[in-house]
């Protein structure tokens, strides 16, 4: 990609969020015959391979905020593929688990996302596929988050406080 070109940006987030989002809206596509999104499967995906986990490890493991995942949770709960059961170790958690539905669903949609998988590799190349892989989880892992308060920017001359008083 050449420095002139107008989809080229220097912010690191802008350059993941437009890539995710090219990549989101391919494998959205690869997978609409089965009625999933990428992020429906994802979540169908992991509760299938571990079984029921609570919303906050199934959150943490998705690198998600608790609240958007409960968010992404609310049209396979409507649609009966996965259900809230109450937690193994603790009552008062909620763990999601996957049904028969659910199952139904995931194994109509595997081979959809197994064709998604072997056309990004195709495009972007096997090697340089798996090499992403590896580093966006690196990048997932960094400390980011707890860097914020160490940069914190001072606001704008007459620019007002977001903390309420």
């Amino acid at each position: 990609m050449s420095q002139d070109d107008p989809q080229r940006t220097p912010c690191n987030c802008l350059a993941l969020r437009q890539a995710s989002r090219h990549v989101t809206q391919f494998y959205d596509q690869v997978l609409a015959p089965s009625g999933l999104r990428t992020t429906q499967y994802s979540i169908l995906q992991r509760v299938q391979a571990q079984g029921p986990l609570t919303v906050n490890a199934l959150a943490e493991q998705l690198v998600m905020d608790p609240s958007t995942l409960t968010h992404n949770l609310r049209p396979l709960l409507k649609d009966g593929f996965v259900a809230l059961e109450v937690g193994r170790t603790d009552r008062r958690q909620r763990a999601v688990a996957i049904t028969a539905e659910g199952q139904a669903v995931y194994r109509k949609a595997r081979p959809l996302w197994l064709r998604a998988q072997a056309d990004f590799e195709r495009a972007v190349g096997d090697t340089q596929a798996s090499a992403l892989r590896d580093l966006l989880a690196a990048v997932a892992r960094t400390p980011l988050g707890g860097a914020e308060a160490a940069t914190e920017v001072p606001a704008a001359p007459g620019a007002r406080s977001r903390r309420r008083r």
